[in-house]
């Protein structure tokens, strides 16, 4: 039993880790104005017009969502979800006011180039580590493989559909669309799957082994 909390802990706490990357991911392509990837530029773009932060409508929407996901499965809910959803908005908030507080940033086509592709590679990063310590998936991570369970369609054509609507959405509401939103949507998952195989999941699993060896 003391075996199993030890683990349960160690997963969570690099589910957290992983949210911070990438929200500090998030936050790098937000300030780039190259665009957020389309969960939360159609966050920003709606809580926006409900006068609401980033960080509040967010933790909303989310309960909504997992609501849903409650009922359909609970197998997608965890201690990573509860992270995710509670801290992702939050987190990527301070980290946007950080970048305006202690970095003073003129904007040009090369600044904006090394914000995209920094912001992507850790967002995606970030992404694969927290999905990877295996104790739940974010809400919205959850819509795609509850749709596949009751349909039986493949995961990366419902998942890039998924993105897709959510950058409409961001698009309708005045959300920050650019470059960014639009890789995420179609190279988000191929990334992940490469920061899985080569790093997180060799790294955390690992690093379990090891602690629950001492």
């Amino acid at each position: 039993m003391i075996r199993g909390n030890k683990v349960l802990l160690l997963r969570s706490w690099y589910a957290l880790l992983g949210v911070f990357i990438l929200s500090f991911g998030a936050a790098t392509l937000r300030v780039g104005h190259v665009g957020l990837d389309p969960y939360t530029a159609a966050n920003i773009g709606i809580g926006g017009a409900f006068g609401l932060s980033l960080g509040s409508y967010q933790l909303l929407i989310n309960l909504m969502i997992l609501v849903v996901v409650f009922v359909l499965n609970k197998k997608y809910i965890g201690a990573g979800t509860v992270i995710n959803m509670v801290l992702t908005g939050f987190f990527i908030d301070f980290f946007t006011w950080a970048y305006g507080h202690f970095f003073h940033v003129r904007l040009n086509w090369l600044i904006q180039l090394l914000f995209l592709i920094l912001g992507v590679v850790v967002f995606t990063f970030g992404a694969s580590f927290y999905m990877s310590a295996k104790v739940g998936n974010a809400p919205y991570d959850a819509i795609a493989p509850l749709i596949v369970d009751f349909t039986d369609a493949h995961y990366r054509i419902v998942r890039i559909a998924q993105d897709v609507f959510f950058v409409l959405l961001a698009f309708l509401f005045g959300g920050p669309v650019g470059i960014g939103t639009v890789i995420n949507a179609f190279f988000t998952g191929p990334l992940i799957t490469f920061w899985n195989q080569a790093v997180s999941e060799p790294y955390i699993e690992g690093s379990l082994k090891k602690r629950i060896e001492k």
